[in-house]
């Protein structure tokens, strides 16, 4: 099964255009994630729909950001994303009746909403600005690294 990485991909763009001063147009995200612009824009629609982005149709149109990134948490990307899946493991369901299959499929379940919600308290506590924080300081890191008498 593959990943969904629609949640990463959407924090790396918010990330992005926060620290540009223009509009993002859909071919040029598409081109940063190496994907079709329409799909940039489905899935940007769910973010325009909770009010973290806006578009703008016409020459020097695009998306832009309208929430400040602390405003934002992990958690409200992945809502206005339509909440997909967290985990690819599961309960079978080959044989219903089997008392086996449900006593594993009874402990497997418990196990994965305690998961899902020790995840998604995670996801609510931390803001896309610890992020972009952490990019920053990575970011004087190296540069600190790669020339080290500019200091």
């Amino acid at each position: 099964m593959r990943n969904d990485s629609r949640l990463s991909r959407m924090l790396h763009v918010l990330i992005h255009m926060d620290r540009h001063q223009h509009s993002a147009t859909s071919e040029m995200i598409a081109k940063m994630l190496n994907t079709n612009p329409v799909v940039v824009r489905r899935t940007m629609a769910g973010l325009r729909e909770r009010g973290y982005v806006r578009s703008e149709k016409g020459h020097g149109g695009g998306w832009t950001l309208v929430r400040p990134l602390w405003e934002i948490t992990l958690l409200d990307v992945y809502n206005a994303l339509g909440e997909p899946h967290l985990f690819a493991i599961g309960p079978a369901d080959d044989q219903p009746k089997c008392l086996v299959e449900q006593a594993v499929n009874s402990v497997l379940q418990d196990a994965m909403k305690e998961a899902e919600a020790l995840l998604l308290r995670r996801l609510g506590g931390v803001t896309l600005e610890e992020i972009a924080a952490d990019f920053e300081a990575k970011l004087t890191a190296r540069w600190a690294t790669s020339y080290p008498c500019a200091s």
